[in-house]
Parts: structure tokens; C-alpha cells; sequence
């Protein structure tokens, strides 16, 4: 397993205001959230080495609030990622997305995909890793949150963390995983992908995927249910035969409505039924 850098970094830019330069133009069917009644913003989390930039969104009254880790999608904790936090904030969660690139480069800023891909192919899987469970700590210290009631959800890049992410940390109640990477060559990065961990996982993971994603080949999806067979966890996996990847983006093309909701509403479920 790659190991962390222990040199110290500096913050040189914060998490970007809007959308990722990449994703533009930006559909007319982007979701975007009432803050009021919500704390919502930029936060620094401690982390192995330095600091990380981080989007917490949480009400602004109670506390002992239940924790979700929101994972990005390859073009960072922009305005999509963002909201989300912000539409989990008003279920009474406080949500929270680390800037999971921050050390490798600002995604943001790119507007070549290829450029985004070199960027995100240069994270260890042991970074992400180690960040998510300084996240949680911080939730717990710094944002009124309740670790003892942990989920996760990620999209696209993040849904793969979200399977890896279930099996490093057993302290996580519920993830939800949507249209994640499932299968692929192992590297010193990327030492492990979700089907190699399915088998042993103990945490209830849903697995939302399209059937039309062109990324993510069906036979990948049905591999990864045939594996989960033989784990202690409740995971599930639902397949929407119409819907391409990023089904749940709003802000683009492939957003689909009627999948998207379901999902969601599939998602609350999912929480609420696994204790977060």
C-alpha cells in the first residue's frame, strides 16, 4: 500500500464557489438548495500532514447531529457536491465533502478532462483513506457530529470510495454508492477496487448503477452482486436499465429525473433503515 506523504503542505486555494470549469455549459435542471436553517461553508480538516479544504453543511440549531462523508465525482468539491451536502443538511445530517484531490492539484480549474484524469490518477487509495477517517474525527470534535451514526455516499470516482471506504472503517453504518467503479488492475495507488473487497465487506452498501453506463460495463455490476453474495453485509445493488452514468448529475446531460429521485429517495431509505 502506498504510503502517506509525511511532508507538509500548504494551502495555496480553497474549494471553488461554483461549478467545475470542465462541466460547463451548466443544465437549466440544476438542484439548488434554500441554505436557510443550515450552517453551510468552507471548513479546514486536520489531516496526516497539513490541512484540507473541506464543505460542511449542517442545521443551525441542535447538535449530536448523525455524520455523511459526501465523496466527489473526478471535478472536485464543486457547486454539485456542494448541495448535496446541503439537501443531506436539511434530513438533519451534518454532511461533509473533503477536497479529495487538494495535495495532487484543483480540478476545478481544469477544463481538459485528460488533464483531470492525470490530476485524479496521481491519489493513493491510502490518502483518501486516511483523510476520510481525520473527516470523521473532525465531525465528531469540531461540527456537533454523532460518529457512532456514520454513512457514506459518493458519485462516480467517490462511489468507488464509498465500497472501499465501508470496508476500511467498520465504524460506518450505511453507504450508498452511486455508479462506482467496480472493477480494475490493481497498482501501488490503487492497490484494491470494491469487488476484491466485497466478499469481507460487513457494511450494508446500496449500489446505484445505470444501464446504459458505457463506463461501467453491466457484466462488471453483475460480478460484483454474484461477490456480495458471500458477505456478511446487507448490500444491495439496483440497476436502472435506462439510465447512463451520472444519472444523479443534475447540472449535465446525463442527468435523468425520475432515476435520480428514486435513488435519493432509495438513499434516505437506505440511512434510516442501517441507524444514521
Amino acid at each position: 500500500m502506498a504510503k502517506l506523504t509525511r511532508r507538509k503542505f500548504i494551502a495555496v486555494s480553497g474549494l471553488t464557489a461554483g461549478f467545475a470549469i470542465a462541466v460547463q455549459p451548466i443544465s437549466a435542471k440544476t438542484i439548488t438548495t434554500d441554505p436557510q436553517g443550515l450552517i453551510a461553508g468552507e471548513v479546514k480538516i486536520p489531516v496526516a500532514d497539513g490541512t484540507i479544504p473541506a464543505f460542511r453543511a449542517m442545521p443551525d440549531s441542535g447538535e449530536n447531529f448523525p455524520v455523511i462523508l459526501v465523496i466527489q465525482e473526478i471535478f472536485g468539491v464543486h457547486a454539485y457536491i456542494q448541495d448535496v451536502c446541503c439537501r443531506l443538511a436539511k434530513l438533519g445530517y451534518v454532511a461533509i465533502a473533503p477536497e479529495m484531490f487538494y495535495r495532487q492539484g484543483d480540478v476545478s480549474k481544469l477544463s481538459d478532462i485528460a488533464e483531470i484524469r492525470k490530476v485524479v490518477s496521481k491519489v493513493p487509495d491510502a490518502q483518501v483513506m486516511s483523510d476520510l477517517d481525520a473527516t470523521v474525527a473532525w465531525a465528531a470534535n469540531s461540527a456537533k457530529g454523532n460518529s457512532d451514526r456514520l454513512g457514506i455516499t459518493g458519485f462516480c470516482w467517490g462511489g468507488r470510495i464509498t465500497w472501499l471506504y465501508a470496508a476500511h472503517n467498520p465504524q460506518v453504518k450505511a453507504g450508498v454508492a452511486w455508479y462506482g467503479k467496480l472493477v480494475g488492475e490493481a497498482s501501488e495507488l490503487t492497490p484494491k477496487h470494491p469487488i476484491d473487497i466485497a466478499k469481507a465487506l460487513q457494511v450494508p452498501v446500496l449500489g446505484l448503477y445505470g444501464g446504459k453506463d458505457t463506463g461501467i460495463p453491466l457484466d462488471t455490476v453483475e460480478q460484483m452482486r454474484e461477490q456480495l453474495k458471500g458477505c456478511n453485509a446487507n448490500a444491495e445493488i439496483v440497476v436502472y436499465p435506462d439510465a447512463p452514468h451520472a444519472f444523479h448529475a443534475d447540472y449535465r446531460p446525463s442527468y435523468r429525473q425520475k432515476e435520480a429521485k428514486d435513488g435519493w429517495n432509495r438513499l434516505k431509505a437506505w440511512f434510516k433503515q442501517n441507524g444514521v
